[in-house]
């Protein structure tokens, strides 16, 4: 497979978990029953704030892919570098919501791996 179609195919697969991590936000925060107003506050600003943390990485590699020359050294760093922004949010995910009993939770690591492991793949190429 082309390495812009891997590029393409992580991107578009990040941009839409961060979109479906936002769309239950509510439904998250009531989750936690009660809360004193600034734990509600805290916790809905961290979950909206991952969602569009992955909405971004997954824009600026489509952006970055379409836009430019994926050879081109400075698109490698930052494919690279999203790639393994998306590494360490995957090791947070996997040290702390990988041990909730929410099934979307305990997928977070796998699917952030996987698109870091697409998105180094297509700079590879």
């Amino acid at each position: 497979m082309e390495g812009t179609t891997l590029l393409y195919i992580g991107s578009i697969a990040i941009a839409i978990w961060g979109i479906a991590h936002l769309i239950p936000t509510s439904a998250i925060v009531k989750g936690f029953g009660e809360l004193s107003p600034d734990n509600k506050k805290i916790i809905t600003m961290e979950w909206i704030a991952e969602g569009l943390a992955l909405i971004f990485i997954g824009a600026l590699v489509l952006l970055i892919t379409m836009f430019y020359d994926p050879s081109n050294s400075a698109v490698v760093f930052v494919i690279r570098a999203s790639a393994l922004m998306l590494v360490v949010m995957a090791i947070l995910s996997f040290f702390t919501g990988f041990r909730t009993s929410i099934i979307p939770i305990k997928i977070c690591p796998f699917v952030k791996i996987t698109v870091a492991v697409l998105f180094y793949l297509g700079s590879a190429t």
